[in-house]
């Protein structure tokens, strides 16, 4: 088909009011016809990818987004995040398809894992500005799977709701610290269309042991991330393209009975210890 055609489909959008969604749309436009013109698909390719895509869409439920995980194993969330995050402060990474309840309030100090069965462990940091001003009363947001590699969400009938999951509140010195078990890589979900397409492709669908934060404080960027597990599999060839080095982070052995009982938690234990960097917002 003519660029002709291309430019036509084009100038239907231009009277679109607002400007972004004018510029998306040429966009898309152009490129997705440059596909279209490049790999030449036949009737029953493009009928399978309709398929596909709509697949995609009924799987999706309140607890799944299916399309997210999608955006996620093409690597076009971790490239979507990569151009929108700040210079100056921790490495963002993708959101992932979990995040799809809300995070009880818990108090500092609080344990996460409410069933138990993975290796105890300690999570402490603070919360700064990039210059290494602390943000109290800053919020951190808090999700991860259970020993198994479980999100609460996946499993209603074991997990009560809430596992792995919590809202903490920085202290006046921007401090904040949790309990929880020792992260597990664990498959995504491969039940559904995006399963199909790893299975198609001989890809693995697994991802290395992480914990997911989002971190927020007045004046500042949000900040999106995870702390990846150091020597965990899979920090090689992660199914979504998330992981950064800056954000491999030591579990550290400890066996200190004073500090155990300071956390409350068994002795020996690991503990990781890191920082969220938050950069200002520009006024």
């Amino acid at each position: 088909m003519t660029a002709e055609h291309t430019e036509a489909v084009v100038a239907a959008f231009e009277k679109t009011a607002d400007p972004r969604l004018r510029e998306l749309l040429a966009a898309l436009t152009r490129h997705l016809h440059a596909f279209v013109r490049e790999t030449e698909p036949t009737m029953a390719e493009w009928e399978k990818a309709v398929d596909f895509l709509t697949a995609t869409g009924q799987t999706c439920t309140d607890t799944r987004q299916e399309f997210i995980l999608l955006s996620d194993v093409l690597g076009v969330s971790m490239l979507v995040e990569t151009i929108n995050s700040a210079e100056g402060g921790t490495e963002s990474t993708v959101l992932g398809p979990f995040h799809m309840t809300e995070s009880p309030v818990r108090e500092l100090g609080a344990n996460i894992d409410l069933v138990g069965g993975g290796e105890p462990c300690v999570v402490s940091g603070r919360v700064l500005s990039a210059d290494g001003t602390p943000l109290p009363g800053a919020v951190i947001d808090v999700w991860q799977a259970d020993g198994n590699g479980f999100y609460d969400v996946q499993q209603p009938e074991i997990q009560p709701a809430g596992n792995g999951r919590g809202l903490f509140t920085a202290d006046d010195e921007g401090r904040f610290r949790f309990r929880t078990c020792v992260p597990s890589p664990y498959p995504i979900p491969t039940d559904g269309p995006v399963g199909e397409l790893l299975r198609a492709t001989g890809r693995h669908p697994y991802r290395p042991a992480h914990i997911h934060f989002i971190a927020t404080a007045e004046g500042h960027a949000p900040l999106t991330t995870h702390i990846f597990v150091a020597g965990t599999d899979y920090l090689d060839s992660d199914a979504v393209f998330a992981v950064k080095h800056s954000l491999v982070q030591d579990f550290t052995e400890t066996d200190d009975p004073s500090l155990a009982r300071e956390f409350g938690i068994p002795n020996p234990f690991r503990h990781a210890r890191f920082d969220l960097v938050l950069t200002s917002v520009r006024s």
